[in-house]
């Protein structure tokens, strides 16, 4: 039963068998000197069979053989026991040993890797201060370079010059000998002119003498005639007497006549010789002027030369210290580049970790694209199934717009009336707004930040015009203070397509998807009315009389009559109803419309809108191959905005249409109120506004309303109502929108429902 040594060997022991160690062929077995157990190991099969053990006695009533071997069967268990505790106590010594031995270990790793990770970021850090200095010597040795290139190329440039500038002084001085020749010659010549004008100025006096003289004798010829004609009226009496004298003086005075005109002949050529003399004259001296001119400029470049003969020999040398300095720089750089190539040795291991850190993070942003994908998808769902949701509870859907601050309004002096949380649950639907100190916090269906494009806006309600086609009564209309942006929301801005408001925008889509869906064999029908409820009057906009509409002592020419019938479909009298197939037409309806409607100014608002505007687009589509029919309407409705008589300073009309504007929204608010406390009986007929909106409001169409801020904090007070007011819009239940379908109705009246 005891183990015993087997061929010089000790078998292993239990112990070591179960334990994951395992000892080498040379390994020392463990020393049991001085223990009771001497060299006595036990086996695992050892004490599996001294546990399995049975006793065995011939006798079973022999209870001393029995005792004897149960003391004896003991022993050899305490024997084990004790070999295995003294064998426990060793390994427990081996063990904390190899466990002081293992702490010793991680501590001088641990003290290594803090070395090492120490030397790693001297290392970097002498890397990073190499790569530095390189890029430094790099620089400079390129910018030593450059000016190396650029010395060498002036140098070259003002060698060439210098040659040039010989070459060119050569030439110079060859021609400003040629000059002061002909300028030598031109002296004399002036001087030789100057003698001869002198001569010509006395011959000129002595013509003068001369031509004084003639005149002298030309007087007394003068007087001599008449003296002669007086003798010759005297002597009539005796002309045949005195014939043969007066021949005489007659040939004496045309020969002084003749002669007096020679002497006036040579004069004249004399005077324009001498103006010819002047003139070259003239001519010398302006000659002789500009070689002086030349002379000068001549020498004033021959200076410059020779200043630049003088820097070239500085430049050269210039060029040899650069030359020098480029030297000491490369081998700066050579010594650089050797650390450099240490040290590229050294960040490889970090390149590699760099690169596996880079591929961890190329995942992470893999996951992130998944992520932000699926909460896009996410979003779309919800808004999806929110709008769902809101179709079968019937709820009026409500979008807030917040106007952008105006340019000529300084928000300086001035806190931020409105914020948004960024709260993902909440994002673009709720607004936060701080009035008196106080924070109000509001959630509706949509929230458009005053950033936010026409586009953007108009694709938020684009399913909703699509309903109107498919055959469901929906209406839109804009709810707001005065200046708060309602008119813009619906018409937008004319003359610029890119803020073209949502009624442009709605009829662009419907055009174009009945022009798409006329291969699958739809065709539609549209039918345009545009009318203002003002001072509580109707007016029609497209009425080609236009002072139907007009008020004359109070009443209108024309009274329209709302009419509703069984099916819900409201119907207006006398009103001009349009049939139009493009977009153009109806924009040329809105305009003419916009040109009829009642505006004002007011101290809250350039350019006011003082009525209620109602656009109605009645579509009858029957699509001829499964002879199915739809009936949609579309309601486009701009409220005219509420305002405060203290703020407004309105008077005389604008005070009654001040007046009729807020009754009328009053009216709307009653019928609100009364719809979401869900009263037995609604105030429709409180206004014509709340009547002619019956069916929107209390049927079975899609309704959203806007609800338009202004952010100005004089306007807080105004805004805090309209988003209470919108808070309640958006609880009321309306019921669930039908749609119309199989519906053909012979009256062409156009319904708005």
């Amino acid at each position: 039963m005891i183990g015993t040594p087997n061929n010089g060997r000790l078998r292993l022991a239990f112990s070591l068998v179960n334990s994951s160690q395992d000892l080498g062929p040379d390994s020392t077995p463990v020393s049991h000197a001085g223990s009771e157990c001497g060299a006595i190991e036990f086996t695992r099969e050892d004490v599996e069979a001294l546990v399995s053990e049975k006793m065995k006695s011939k006798n079973k009533f022999n209870y001393k053989e029995r005792c004897e071997n149960m003391m004896e069967y003991i022993k050899r268990l305490r024997l084990c026991i004790r070999w295995f505790q003294e064998l426990e106590g060793e390994y427990a010594f081996e063990q904390e040993k190899l466990r002081s031995a293992l702490e010793l270990t991680e501590r001088r790793c641990y003290e290594m890797a803090m070395a090492l990770k120490n030397k790693d970021e001297e290392m970097n850090l002498i890397i990073l201060e190499l790569r530095n200095s390189l890029a430094s010597l790099q620089e400079q040795l390129v910018k030593e370079e450059s000016e190396k290139k650029a010395a060498m190329d002036s140098l070259a440039k003002e060698k060439e010059a210098r040659v040039s500038l010989e070459r060119s002084k050569a030439s110079l001085s060859e021609e400003l000998d040629k000059v002061q020749a002909e300028l030598d010659s031109a002296n004399q010549r002036i001087e030789s002119i100057n003698d001869m004008y002198k001569l010509l100025q006395e011959y000129n006096s002595s013509l003068q003498i001369y031509n004084s003289k003639l005149q002298t004798d030309v007087t007394a010829a003068h007087e001599t005639i008449k003296r002669g004609e007086k003798e010759r009226l005297a002597a009539v009496e005796n002309l045949h007497n005195l014939r043969g004298e007066h021949k005489s003086l007659q040939d004496q005075l045309t020969s002084s006549i003749a002669s007096q005109d020679g002497v006036m002949k040579q004069k004249e050529a004399l005077l324009n010789e001498v103006a010819c003399l002047r003139m070259e004259l003239h001519q010398i001296k302006d000659d002789r002027d500009q070689y002086q001119q030349q002379a000068q400029s001549l020498a004033v470049e021959a200076s410059k030369y020779k200043e630049l003969a003088t820097n070239s020999s500085g430049l050269e040398e210039k060029c040899l210290s650069q030359g020098n300095q480029i030297q000491i720089l490369h081998d700066q750089l050579a010594v650089a580049e050797r650390k450099l190539q240490m040290s590229d040795t050294f960040a490889l291991e970090k390149r590699k970790e760099f690169e596996g850190q880079k591929e961890i993070i190329k995942e992470l942003h893999k996951c992130l694209e998944d992520a932000e994908f699926k909460l896009i998808e996410g979003e779309k769902l919800r808004k999806k199934l929110h709008n769902t949701i809101l179709e079968l509870k019937g709820n009026i859907r409500v979008f807030c717009r917040v106007r952008p601050q105006l340019a000529d309004y300084s928000s300086s002096n001035h806190g931020k009336v409105f914020s948004y949380p960024t709260v993902m649950e909440y994002l673009d639907r709720s607004i936060d707004m701080t009035h008196n100190g106080q924070k109000h916090s509001f959630i509706f269906d949509k929230v458009f930040m005053p950033d936010v494009s026409q586009e953007e806006v108009f694709v938020e309600i684009s399913q909703l015009v699509q309903s109107a086609l498919d055959g469901y009564k929906v209406c839109i209309f804009a709810y707001g203070q005065t200046g708060s942006g309602k008119t813009y929301t619906m018409m937008g801005k004319p003359g610029q397509p890119d803020e073209k408001g949502l009624i442009p925008r709605s009829l662009e889509q419907i055009f174009q998807t009945t022009q798409a869906v006329q291969h699958q064999g739809w065709r539609y029908e549209m039918q345009v009315s545009m009318l203002e409820i003002y001072n509580e009057t109707i007016r029609d906009l497209l009425s080609t009389n236009r002072d139907s509409s007009r008020f004359e002592n109070g009443v209108t020419g024309k009274q329209y009559m709302i009419k509703h019938d069984a099916n819900g479909n409201t119907q207006v009298s006398d009103l001009t109803i349009v049939d139009v197939q493009s977009s153009r037409e109806v924009s040329f309806l809105l305009d003419r419309a916009a040109q009829s409607r009642s505006v004002g100014r007011t101290q809250m608002n350039e350019q006011s809108s003082r009525s209620h505007f109602v656009f109605t687009m009645r579509i009858t589509g029957v699509n001829e191959s499964t002879e199915q029919q739809v009936q949609g309407v579309l309601n486009l409705i701009d409220l005219a905005g509420s305002e405060r008589l203290s703020k407004s300073g309105s008077t005389g009309d604008r005070l009654k249409e001040t007046q009729a504007i807020n009754k009328s929204l009053s009216s709307l608010a009653d019928v609100i109120f009364a719809l979401a406390k869900k009263e037995d009986h609604v105030p429709f007929r409180n206004s014509k506004l709340t009547y002619l909106l019956q069916p929107c409001l209390g049927g079975d169409s899609k309704t959203l309303m806007f609800v338009n801020l202004s952010p100005e904090p004089s306007s807080a007070s105004e805004s805090l109502c309209s988003l209470r007011f919108a808070a309640r819009v958006n609880a009321c239940e309306i019921g669930t929108p039908r749609r119309q379908l199989n519906i053909r109705t012979s009256n062409s009246r156009l319904s708005y429902g």
